[in-house]
């Protein structure tokens, strides 16, 4: 089991649920802009939030949005010693440094003392595309377990060990290969992540991978899905990815049969209105929607609710047992009725 590490109200590690994570994409200098996408992202499911600190005027900006914000802030500082100070002194609940780009030990070391004084962990994040020379011929998941590592020594050398450990490349398999080397070479906490994994329906696909391969090994205690576009998609993805894997439920499962030359109802319009019903419920159920009443019940018999689609009937089954037989037309209306009576 890990560490267990505070990020401002959120604990990481331990026995704690994987905590989902986004990265507001705003001017972090403009607090109204930022403080919204961040409320809108908290509202959609995200319990941390990183900003970019690209100067010392946006670390500070992080004070102000702070007070406009309910969940921790995670300052990310590249290239200067300074802006990771100014971030922290300005509340951030975390920094955030990259091993190739910060600097010196000593520089490090004046981080890490500001971190302490204000109680707050470093995440140590190591990434494919800003690792130190030194590494840049190596096997790229053994470069990032090693440069991540030079720095975590950096920093237990001076006392402090207060850390969260990212190790993210947009390689997959080698990002997966890292996170398992680290995960048994330390206690502290792991950040999951894909990087640059691309527009929705790419990063879809290389996060689900990557992230869902470590977490159905028991590895990661936070996770973002990095998607080019609105975070908030970020968010739901990180849900779903998290549901699949069977750390963390927050909404019902719909599972729904291919379809075969068996099928007399359009199943996909079935599904969509079903899913339309129950995307808002906030709690676990497994609803099926199944194309044929010949092997539908039985192929969901787990579920908790379900259709089976006919040739202009359906059935409505719960736990496998058809409990109405009723026209296509009047599916959706019984299905809502016998699902608000599950419900209650």
């Amino acid at each position: 089991m890990k560490r267990t590490v505070t990020v401002g109200n959120v604990l990481l590690g331990g026995d704690q649920p994987v905590r989902i994570q986004s990265m507001t994409n705003t001017d972090t200098a403009d607090v109204e802009a930022t403080a919204a996408q961040i409320n809108a992202l908290a509202a959609a499911g995200c319990e941390i939030i990183r900003v970019a600190a690209y100067d010392v005027h946006s670390a500070q900006s992080i004070a102000k949005i702070k007070q406009k914000c309910s969940i921790p802030i995670v300052a990310d500082v590249h290239f200067d010693h300074k802006i990771a100070i100014a971030a922290i002194e300005a509340g951030a609940d975390k920094v955030r440094i990259n091993p190739g780009n910060i600097g010196s030990e000593d520089r490090i070391r004046m981080v890490a003392d500001a971190a302490k004084m204000h109680g707050i962990p470093i995440r140590v994040g190591a990434n494919s595309g800003s690792l130190g020379k030194a590494y840049r011929g190596m096997d790229k998941s053994e470069a990032l377990v090693q440069s991540a590592l030079e720095n975590i020594r950096i920093l237990e050398k001076i006392g402090f060990e207060d850390i969260v450990i990212a190790l993210k490349a947009s390689d997959v398999a080698a990002s997966v290969r890292a996170y398992r080397k680290m995960d048994a070479l330390t206690d502290y906490p792991l950040h999951l992540g894909i990087t640059e994994a691309g527009a929705y329906e790419s990063s879809i696909v290389k996060s689900a991978m990557g992230i869902g391969a470590l977490l159905l090994d028991g590895i990661g205690d936070t996770l973002r899905v990095s998607i080019t576009g609105d975070p908030v998609q970020e968010i739901r993805a990180a849900k779903e990815i998290l549901q699949c894997a069977g750390r963390r439920t927050f909404s019902p499962e719909l599972i729904a049969c291919p379809t075969c030359g068996r099928t007399r109802i359009d199943l996909e319009a079935l599904y969509h209105q079903v899913k339309a019903l129950t995307q808002d419920i906030p709690q676990y159920l497994k609803i099926a929607v199944m194309g044929c009443v010949v092997n539908g019940p039985g192929e969901a018999r787990d579920a908790d609710i379900g259709i089976a689609g006919g040739e202009g009937f359906g059935l409505i089954f719960k736990k496998g047992v058809p409990v109405a037989k009723v026209p296509e037309a009047e599916l959706i209306p019984v299905f809502e009725k016998e699902l608000k009576e599950l419900l209650q």
